[in-house]
């Protein structure tokens, strides 16, 4: 999965071309030797109202605030903090004096470096392909405010030094705020190189300093998409059709009209939008609506349907992703294999803010305001539906409640159905979409269905000679602007990636794929760390059985398997010593039965160990005491943040692990809001401890790599207290029926 930067530039660009409406995420791992050390935007400088702007990235205005701008989403992650830590640390700014704003859609001065001409986030990139663009910012600021206090000092540039917002010459005793240099430095000679910091002079990066967006956050000034008001606006709300595929037949609006304060009744390609002044109204409208569905070309499958076709499926060979050796030949002439299945349901992303979008059209062209994650993909779908050109499409980016994926579209859904229902009233209003919680728990784009069927085979000392791994499940790539680059040889990689890559050494490996879109016509997409989330769970489960079968310890079994991959082997082993994992569990007090269960995994070149702790009583319930987590992301930018997310990702995996399940009947899905597809409440969420590898590498990718290790350690540790094994999610009640 080490695509090449000029390959994603010319697949992305062919894909836009087109008309395609996506970008890929989390498919990319960095080639750092192919990432521009400055990005665009540092060519020039100019004062633009009053504030100094070195650079696309920063302004420093006369009062001394310096503006990070961020080319990408801050949708909990942190990534506002963490971009302009790498400013702040280059430029010796005062912490206190740094806030952010989002960046506007404009792939030529804000694309991600590691996807060509595109701008976006997703795959954990954003801190990894900003590391050094955005420090070599903060550099080139510094310098041209040095340069303007040597100037009017006249002192050598080499004496002057820069701590918190104030340049000093010590010699003289002056002293200046940025503030005070901000029009001087504007008419400085950008430098045509700056040098970076040695690590050992960080005073920022590698620290926790509090998040920049706390404090308008945990006040209510942060501005999402539902808090934006426009003149004259009105709320748009859609009824989507039952099942995925159907369209509408004839619709009886009168009652709907009647409603106060709806004003239009419009059918667009995918349902009936109702807008009214207000939400409450427009959903009043929508309840009122008398719809008949054309249901001729829709799905009518379910999902226990769906499993009883991959099981079938999967006793076939499938197309080969990964092959060394033959592990065919040698699983037969074996003497000890082990075989199980492994089975995973469709995943809602269940994002705290569900899908929303404000929009306006007029005559210059088309304006809207969006938690944007997909900045290019979207500009270029609006500005094809529209005809416009693409300047003419203007997306201002605000704070996004969540997103796991789904805000990164390939197709721009939701963007594309707000566009629908504007072109459908002439544009004569802005409007902003807003789907409810059922909706956003009915409307697709899922993590797919998968069911995976693994062998192996051990020789006379318990080891695997032999692992035979066939994967079953819908492509997310097939059919998106990025088909072409995720799809080799039939093979999305998005499917197969983290069991493709197995760091085990194992002699006789082979990966093989079922891709089953022309079957299964549910909409699927990206969700929080993609083919990992079931690739990960299938593998660490599977070599812990192994380990049990051959009798051994599963960190030793997994640490003897790992001598060529030290980062997986380093974290693995921090997890397990910080867990205390030689020494027994203490038992429990009401004679419940406790264990220790572990999962190592790599995703988006970051390297996760995980030990988690359970207590299973009499009755088979259960409850997840605490979780030891190991991370390596290269070097720490920020701590607390990654910390944090490591947190998040395990909480996010961990409700996902225990209930988390869309379920088709009929073509119909079942669940609808938190009361039937839940997510993890407080008093469900373990005691986590964070440990972080330190590290002089590169930093790679801590929004998503959290989650894959959680469950697979979590049903280990529940074999490891009640001797059942669990291969199927979610959790359920599987052990109270066992």
């Amino acid at each position: 999965m080490n695509f090449r930067i000029e390959n994603a530039f010319q697949t992305t660009r062919r894909g836009f071309l087109k008309g395609g409406a996506g970008l890929a995420l989390a498919i990319v791992t960095p080639v750092m030797a192919d990432t521009p050390a400055a990005g665009p935007g540092l060519a020039g400088s100019t004062m633009v109202d009053g504030e100094f702007s070195p650079s696309a990235f920063i302004r420093i205005g006369t009062d001394g605030m310096v503006t990070i701008v961020s080319k990408h989403l801050e949708m909990g992650q942190g990534v506002y903090t963490g971009l302009a830590t790498l400013v702040a640390e280059e430029l010796d700014a005062d912490w206190s004096k740094v806030k952010v704003e989002g960046a506007p859609a404009d792939a030529k001065r804000y694309n991600n470096l590691f996807w060509g001409p595109a701008q976006g986030t997703g795959g954990s990139t954003a801190i990894a392909n900003s590391f050094e663009q955005m420090r070599r910012a903060g550099a080139t600021a510094r310098a041209m405010l040095v340069a303007a206090a040597a100037e009017q000092w006249k002192v050598p540039a080499s004496q002057i030094s820069v701590k918190a917002g104030v340049v000093s010459h010590a010699a003289s005793g002056r002293k200046a705020g940025f503030g005070e240099l901000a029009e001087a430095a504007g008419r400085q000679a950008v430098p045509a190189e700056v040098k970076l910091k040695d690590a050992k002079d960080f005073t920022l990066i590698g620290r926790s300093a509090p998040r920049v967006d706390s404090v308008s956050k945990t006040t209510g000034r942060a501005i999402f998409t539902q808090d934006v008001k426009l003149p004259g606006m009105l709320t748009a709300v859609v009824a989507h059709p039952p099942r995925f595929g159907g369209k509408v037949a004839s619709v009886d609006d009168k009652a709907a009209r009647a409603i106060a304060g709806v004003t239009d009744v419009v059918t667009i390609p995918n349902g009936v939008a109702v807008l009214a002044k207000d939400f409450w109204s427009a959903k009043k409208g929508r309840d009122a609506l008398k719809i008949e569905w054309d249901e001729s070309a829709a799905y009518r499958g379910s999902s226990d349907a769906i499993v009883a076709r991959y099981r079938e499926l999967a006793q076939t060979p499938g197309l080969a992703a990964r092959k060394d050796g033959d592990a065919e030949a040698a699983l037969g002439a074996a003497g000890k294999v082990i075989e199980a299945e492994f089975a995973f349901p469709f995943l809602a992303h269940a994002s705290m803010e569900p899908l929303n979008c404000v929009m306006k059209l007029d005559a210059t062209g088309c304006e809207v305001w969006n938690g944007e994650q997909l900045h290019t993909g979207d500009q270029f779908a609006l500005a094809k539906m529209f005809g416009l050109k693409l300047e003419q499409v203007k997306l201002n980016m605000v704070y996004a409640g969540g997103s796991f994926g789904r805000r990164a579209n390939p197709q721009s859904d939701y963007l594309l159905e707000t566009a629908q229902i504007v072109q459908a009233i002439n544009g004569r209003a802005p409007v902003k979409l807003v789907w409810t919680r059922e909706d956003d728990t009915r409307g697709g784009y899922y993590r797919p269905i998968y069911l995976h069927r693994v062998r192996a085979a051990l020789d006379a000392k318990g080891m695997p000679v032999a692992w035979q791994q066939r994967i079953v499940g819908q492509s997310i790539a097939a059919g998106s602007p990025f088909e072409g680059m995720l799809v080799k040889d039939g093979i999305d990689m998005l499917s197969v990636e983290g069991a493709s890559t197995l760091p085990y050494a194992i002699p006789n490996l082979n990966v093989d794929l079922h891709t089953t879109n022309s079957e299964v016509k549910v909409p699927v997409q990206w969700w929080r760390s993609v083919g990992s989330t079931h690739t990960g769970f299938a593998t660490e489960v599977f070599i812990d059985e192994l380990a049990g079968v051959a009798g051994k310890d599963p960190v030793a079994y997994r640490m003897a398997l790992l001598d060529k991959h030290p980062r997986h082997a380093g974290v693995l082993k921090l997890a397990a010593e910080k867990a205390g994992w030689n020494k027994p569990l203490a038992p429990s007090k009401d004679g419940a039965k406790r264990g220790r269960g572990v999962a190592v995994h790599e995703s988006f070149a970051s390297f996760v160990a995980q030990v988690v702790e359970v207590t299973v009583q009499k009755d088979g319930t259960f409850k997840v005491d605490r979780v030891v987590c190991a991370v390596d992301c290269g070097i720490a930018v920020n701590p607390d943040v990654i910390a944090a997310q490591m947190e998040g990702g395990i909480g996010y995996a961990l409700a996902a692990a225990l209930t988390g399940s869309i379920t088709l009947k009929d073509g119909v899905v079942e669940q609808s809001n938190f009361n039937d597809y839940p997510v993890l409440r407080i008093n469900e969420m373990p005691k986590v401890e964070v440990h972080i590898v330190k590290s002089a590498a590169k930093p790679t990718g801590v929004g998503e790599p959290g989650v894959p290790p959680l469950a697979p350690a979590l049903v280990n540790a529940l074999h490891a207290a009640t001797g059942k094994r669990i291969r199927t999610l979610p959790i359920g009640e599987q052990l109270q029926t066992a």
